[in-house]
């Protein structure tokens, strides 16, 4: 799928003095239809920039360009806006921070300029949406069932209990790195399982990298809308069989952030 990567301009300066810019969340059919005073990034109305020629369209608002962004609520505000029109109409996300000089800007140098490949991902993403399953381990559970199937690791932990940490600080680094390789090899085989899990219910998966250690499986998954049923029903089934062991949550529905370039660097 084409990427939708972030745009940057030279800023306008307002009657006012205050240097404004365009932000550009991303990129829909022109035909989309907004909820009335939608607000965005800094409290901006949100507006649709629409093509030359109608058929695309990108949701925007008005920035305060002196001002920086990156704010956890000018990030949420990015997501929400892009996530709530996902459950309406395709959508590519553009990256956090993608702002141009003016509305006109927006239509000449993103949507014209890229008429083709915007119009080609949106029909690929027609009537789809993204969803997120993701499992965390057990802390005592998951080291519980280390132990079980690693004698060293039992030694170890035997050795180590009650004792001075100093005199057994070896002992300890030991065992830290047989746990940590023990749940990088379960974390492989969990995540696995999780897509096996999956298949037949989505069009397509990319599994996300751990951002902590007791991470046991974290995908992006792209379904079809009308059978997202199927997927919370497989996380369900799968959920029941690690009951206790792996925490599993679903998110969504949700914008492509993994499925169109440069929009999961928004989400992270």
């Amino acid at each position: 799928m084409p990427a939708t990567t972030g745009t940057t301009g030279t800023h306008a300066k307002a009657g006012s003095g205050r240097t404004t810019g365009c932000y550009v969340y991303g990129i829909v059919p022109g035909d989309v239809q907004l909820a009335d005073e939608t607000r965005g990034v800094r409290g901006g109305e949100i507006k649709v920039v629409r093509s030359a020629d109608g058929d695309l369209a990108a949701l925007v608002s008005e920035v305060d360009a002196s001002q920086p962004l990156g704010t956890p609520e000018d990030l949420q505000a990015h997501e929400e806006i892009l996530d709530a029109a996902a459950t309406a109409s395709p959508v590519l996300p553009l990256r956090f921070g993608a702002v141009l000089t003016s509305e006109d800007a927006v239509a000449s140098e993103l949507l014209d300029a890229h008429r083709d490949q915007f119009a080609k991902a949106l029909r690929e993403l027609e009537g789809r949406v993204q969803y997120l399953v993701r499992g965390r381990y057990v802390e005592q559970a998951i080291l519980k069932e280390i132990l079980s199937d690693n004698r060293e690791a039992a030694q170890l932990a035997e050795q180590i209990r009650g004792s001075d940490p100093d005199a057994t600080r070896d002992a300890r680094i030991r065992l830290g790195e047989i746990i940590n390789d023990a749940i990088a090899a379960k974390r492989a085989d969990d995540t696995q399982a999780l897509l096996t899990a999956m298949e037949g219910h989505v069009v397509a998966g990319s599994v996300r990298e751990p951002t902590h250690e007791l991470d046991a499986a974290d995908a992006a998954f792209l379904v079809d809308a009308d059978k997202a049923g199927e997927l919370e029903h497989a996380a369900d089934e799968l959920g029941e069989d690690w009951d206790g062991r792996v925490e599993l949550r679903v998110r969504g529905p949700m914008a492509p952030w993994d499925f169109v370039g440069g929009g999961r660097e928004a989400r992270g």
